[in-house]
């Protein structure tokens, strides 16, 4: 055992047999009563008549003795109501658990060390009384009587005070353990201060929250009687409810509201009044009320119809998309022509065009642009991944939480009956058990059917011919046909350089600029670091990354500007890796179709156009046929097989016959799935480049469908496709000669700065793509043949 020192005295050694405690602790001056349930504690028992009745109490926690126990005098002996024998002690002082000696009988004898408490100082008897004041106000909380506290006041040893804990049941048996093996005075008053302003908080905080919910529940019972009374006022005095049923009214007479609208206002108004407040339909009625009456009946903005000032808008807000603002322009013409003339709005109102195109070319925001130019309200109504039909129409007033739908509560939200609605990502609808919105959306984009409009929870007719409605889809052909048919498409295929160019002058710097807290006059950008960022960092066909790119150089510059190392800065050509970092994209074509059997192919993807290459090898080892790679979709697998026939069929006689072998197809970017026919002429080109062994021209770029006798058919997405191919530094492209109509939209800068080749047969296409025969080393195949 580890010797302990006190002050004060020198303490006495003792022998008394050892009674365990295993589930509580007595303390000096506390009178217990204690079992004796087991043959040690007997033993024990036994032995202290030969000790002046003395006991050593040792508790036993967590399978050890304490270090301390209570010298106790057995004051009194008897028996339990169920029969157990106990026995009344008095704790007399603490004592050190010394080393166990041998004695008579089964009971444990130790030797102890009497611990005695020093003479307290000042400040441990101020210890005391600030303890002896917490714990009368635990007791006092506790609603205890108040004689334990004046007993507890009446005690003036500090050490007694600090034992006098040993009584409150809510303190642990390992806390009083620790209590016991406090041998310090001051130590042990501090622990029992800490608990008890512990216990004090945990009250205070408890009698707060029983006072909180007292407090409440009285409040509701007051406000419920007094609601009473006030009703058997209001039917004393003939006004029941009259005067919400009268506020309806009044905010209903002040609406241009339709006839069928007004009646079926008045039949709601009229139930509302016979229906009791405590009714579940009192509080659905007037959320009906409210929602109906907060619609913008006959309310309309005033257009701006002067042509001129809206271009002038649109070309502020938008650089390019010529097509989208001469679409604008035309609607806003009709328009003025009719008001001008006195006709209808009706069906010129309601025009619905569908912007579709590429990520981030700027068609949800022409929306609020259109908006601008109009002169309207602007809403937006989100519907990507939308696929509860009650979205659009609204739920039934029978469900719980029923609303108006998308349409209605836009409506709302504009505060006009004219505004331009833009419904983004049309193309991203979906439909599952819970009904199919783009069904929904029928009604609502038909301009025969759209002045009548139900919402399922208003129950009335909305008239949606004034809406101009604008949708906005990445591709079309994942939009219903039956709601595709009731729009007008105008494509945005992206932009070019110069237009990309003039849109980070114009629109992205300045902007970008403004985020960072910079003066236009403090960063330079040169036209040359755009048009290289344009080019070596984004291939894209909106500007999303492009801003990216532009926001990481003016962040960098910033952090110059900020840091106070420089005032101004000029960012050129030769400073653009410093700002933005390595080159993304490389004009890779030429090293690409180095060798045959490699031809350059374009295509179009949801994120717009795009080139990519189509290789082509033999061996004559393995199954003989062919073997196609690069996630290919049906269509795409079907065109490689058509080329691979039209090369065996022998049409072209000056071409080699292709042998038997294993001939494997296979298109690049393997973990992006690719299909459609246009690939067809770039197969059977690479397919004939590795069989002659003439190379592909590094400059040329194909699309068109391939039949089996060599026709090539005309495909879609010309305007991506010549535009991704430009973007790549394409400077040919190979078309079928029925796709020579839609040269006619790609953009004037890009068709003069390229040539294009029309064709009608695949030997067109073999005659410009490969290049001549001394150019290229034939094959084996190509020999042999």
């Amino acid at each position: 055992m580890s010797e302990r020192t006190t002050s004060g005295p020198a303490p006495d050694s003792i022998r008394l047999p050892v009674l365990p405690l295993t589930s509580g602790v007595v303390l000096p001056t506390m009178a217990v009563t204690v079992a004796v349930e087991t043959p040690t504690a007997t033993a024990a028992v036994e032995a202290a008549s030969g000790a002046d009745r003395r006991l050593l109490l040792v508790p036993q926690i967590e399978g050890r003795w304490a270090k301390v126990g209570t010298v106790a005098e057995i004051t009194d002996e008897g028996r339990l109501p169920n029969g157990t024998r106990a026995l009344a002690v008095r704790g007399q002082h603490r004592a050190l658990v010394g080393v166990g000696l041998a004695g008579t009988g089964a009971a444990l004898w130790v030797e102890a060390t009497r611990a005695t408490d020093p003479v307290p100082d000042d400040e441990t008897r101020a210890l005391a009384r600030e303890v002896t004041a917490l714990v009368q106000n635990l007791l006092e909380q506790r609603g205890l009587p108040a004689q334990l506290g004046e007993a507890l006041a009446a005690v003036d040893d500090p050490g007694q005070v600090a034992d006098q804990a040993g009584w409150f049941p809510d303190l642990s048996f390992a806390s009083k353990v620790d209590l016991l093996e406090q041998l310090d005075v001051r130590l042990r008053l501090e622990m029992v201060r800490d608990w008890a302003r512990e216990r004090l908080a945990d009250a205070t905080l408890k009698e707060q929250i029983r006072r909180d919910v007292s407090e409440g529940m009285e409040k509701s019972q007051r406000d419920y009687l007094l609601r009473q009374q006030l009703d058997a006022i209001r039917r004393e005095l003939g006004e029941d409810d009259g005067d919400v049923s009268g506020g309806y009214r009044g905010r209903a007479e002040d609406l241009e509201l339709p006839e069928a609208v007004a009646e079926m206002v008045d039949r709601e108004i009229e139930r509302l009044e016979r229906t009791g407040q405590q009714s579940p339909e009192y509080s659905w009625i007037r959320t009906w009320l409210d929602t109906i009456l907060e619609l913008p009946w006959g309310k309309r903005s005033e257009e701006r119809l002067d042509l001129d000032e809206a271009r002038r808008v649109l070309d502020d807000d938008h650089t390019g998309l010529d097509e989208v603002k001469e679409r604008i322009i035309e609607h806003l013409a009709v328009r003025k022509l009719r008001a001008e003339r006195g006709s209808d709005g009706g069906s010129a109102a309601g025009a619905i065009l569908v912007l579709v195109g590429p990520p981030g070319v700027g068609k949800t925001s022409l929306g609020a642009s259109v908006a601008r130019a109009l002169g309207r309200e602007y809403v937006r109504v989100a519907l990507g991944g939308v696929r509860d039909e009650a979205e659009i129409r609204g739920h039934r007033r029978t469900y719980v939480g029923a609303q108006p739908g998308r349409i209605a509560r836009a409506l709302r939200d504009a505060g006009t009956m004219n505004p331009v609605f833009v419904l983004d990502e049309v193309d991203k609808l979906g439909a599952d058990w819970r009904g199919d919105p783009s069904s929904a959306l029928l009604e609502v984009l038909d301009p025969e059917q759209n002045h009548s409009f139900r919402d399922h929870y208003l129950e009335v007719e909305l008239d949606l011919s004034g809406v101009l409605f604008l949708a906005t889809a990445n591709v079309a052909e994942t939009i219903p046909p039956a709601l595709l048919d009731r729009m007008e498409v105008i494509r945005l295929d992206g932009y070019t350089t110069d237009e990309k160019m003039a849109i980070s002058r114009q629109h992205l710097l300045p902007r970008l600029l403004e985020r960072a807290g910079l003066r236009p006059d403090e960063v330079t950008v040169s036209d040359e670091a755009i048009e290289l960022v344009v080019t070596d960092h984004t291939r894209e066909a909106g500007v999303r990354n492009l801003e990216r790119e532009l926001a990481k150089l003016v962040r960098k510059a910033a952090t110059r500007i900020a840091g106070g190392h420089a005032d101004h800065i000029d960012v050129g050509a030769t400073d653009v890796r410093q700002y933005v970092g390595r080159p993304k994209f490389f004009a890779e074509a030429a090293d690409r179709t180095l060798v045959p059997g490699v031809a350059t192919g374009l295509a179009v993807t949801g994120a717009g156009g795009d080139v990519l290459f189509v290789e082509a090898t033999r061996s004559d080892e393995g199954e003989p046929g062919l073997l196609l790679t690069g996630q290919l979709g049906d269509v795409m697998r079907e065109s490689a097989q058509i080329a691979l026939s039209w090369v065996r069929s022998g049409s072209d006689p000056s071409l080699p016959i292709a042998t038997d072998g294993r001939y494997h197809v296979h298109v690049p970017a393997g973990a992006v799935p690719k299909d459609g026919p246009s690939a067809g002429v770039t197969m059977t080109t690479a397919l004939v480049s590795l069989l002659t062994g003439r190379r592909v021209r590094s400059e040329v770029g194909m699309t068109g469908e391939v039949t089996l006798q060599g026709r090539v058919l005309p495909i879609g997405g010309v305007k991506q496709k010549v535009l991704a191919a430009h973007r790549a530094g394409l400077t040919e492209v190979i078309l079928p000669s029925r796709n020579g109509g839609d040269l006619e939209d790609v953009p004037d800068a890009v068709r003069e700065a390229m040539t294009f080749h029309l064709v009608d047969d695949v030997t067109e296409v073999l005659a410009i793509a490969l290049e001549p025969e001394a150019a290229g080393e034939p094959t084996a195949l190509a020999r042999a043949a």
